[in-house]
């Protein structure tokens, strides 16, 4: 089982949490949603939960809950430029389809 940041992602998520001045981390997660039945959660974590997996990559602690592990398991997360649009990505082997918008998936 693995989650893993690239450098840009990484760096980002360094940069948040320092100027937020507290957290543990990065919480990935997935809820149901959209038309596709999942949306991607991304939070601040604050604390680490005893049913959490926690991962750390380039020196960030990547924290996910034991529900979502199965949806999230081999997810690389990236942080992208798109000409004046930026964000994280999700890179999910797991996914078998999404929704036109891009806001929800399937496994």
């Amino acid at each position: 089982m693995s989650i893993s940041l690239t450098e840009s992602a990484a760096q980002r998520v360094s940069s948040f949490l320092s100027h937020r001045g507290k957290g543990v981390g990065l919480r990935l997660g997935v809820r149901t949603s959209g038309c596709s039945g999942m949306a991607y959660l991304l939070e601040f974590a604050d604390m680490i939960n005893e049913d959490d997996t926690v991962f750390e990559d380039k020196g960030v602690k990547v924290i996910v809950d034991g529900k979502s592990m199965v949806y999230l398991d081999g997810t690389e997360l990236d942080f992208v430029k798109e000409g004046l649009n930026e964000g994280f990505k999700f890179n999910n082997p797991n996914v078998s389809s999404e929704c036109g918008c891009g806001e929800s998936f399937n496994v």
